[in-house]
């Protein structure tokens, strides 16, 4: 099995991308994430992934980091969720976005996905939700805007008097269990009622 391919970026399309590693070029289906994160970079490293289709012939998916991957492995896990599936969900939601939604039960986030039905949406927080459960949310749960958004937050709760480090793991608490479409305001207050 393939952990990874690297190479020079031959090709890249919204749903596809053809990397040159050893004079072989490797077609994998990507999700928009991807595309978005792999850029205009000449060379590539994208993690793998293959499932066999038809006539046993392998379809190639790409990741640009390791998280996604493994959630899309997950969602492939799921009855009635192909890697079609799995690969529109993590194009319309990011990874963080998905694993909260199942920690959460939030199915309504989940059926936005164009091609998941309810049933799918709530067999898929079944399924998951106690994996999702026991690992930590991926690192790009925190990650960008949302990192600063409870940087700032941190950072006004220690003026307030309250412990850095109980701060902390208050904070992540409210980010898992209430989402991260969250403004400073409300991440302050869902803070403040559990210290």
């Amino acid at each position: 099995m393939l952990y990874h391919i690297q190479g020079k970026l031959v090709e890249k399309t919204p749903t596809y991308a053809v990397i040159d590693a050893g004079g072989v070029g490797y077609q994998m289906q990507i999700s928009l994430n991807t595309f978005t994160k792999i850029g205009e970079s000449e060379y590539c490293k994208l993690f793998t992934e293959s499932l066999y289709i038809r006539d046993d012939m392998p379809k190639f998916y790409g990741f640009a980091d390791v998280a996604e991957r493994d959630l899309f492995r997950q969602l492939v896990s799921v009855s009635g969720v192909g890697g079609t599936s799995a690969l529109l969900m993590l194009s319309s939601l990011s990874a963080a976005e998905i694993q909260s939604a199942i920690v959460t039960g939030n199915v309504a986030l989940l059926k936005s996905v164009k091609g998941i039905g309810e049933k799918t949406a709530q067999r898929i927080i079944i399924d998951l939700k106690g994996k999702m459960g026991k690992e930590e949310l991926s690192s790009e749960f925190f990650a960008g805007s949302h990192s600063k958004i409870k940087e700032e937050a941190l950072s006004a709760l220690v003026m307030l008097g309250f412990n850095k480090a109980a701060a902390d793991k208050v904070l992540d608490k409210v980010l898992k269990t209430e989402g991260t479409g969250q403004t400073v305001e409300q991440l302050i207050k869902g803070a403040l009622k559990s210290l």
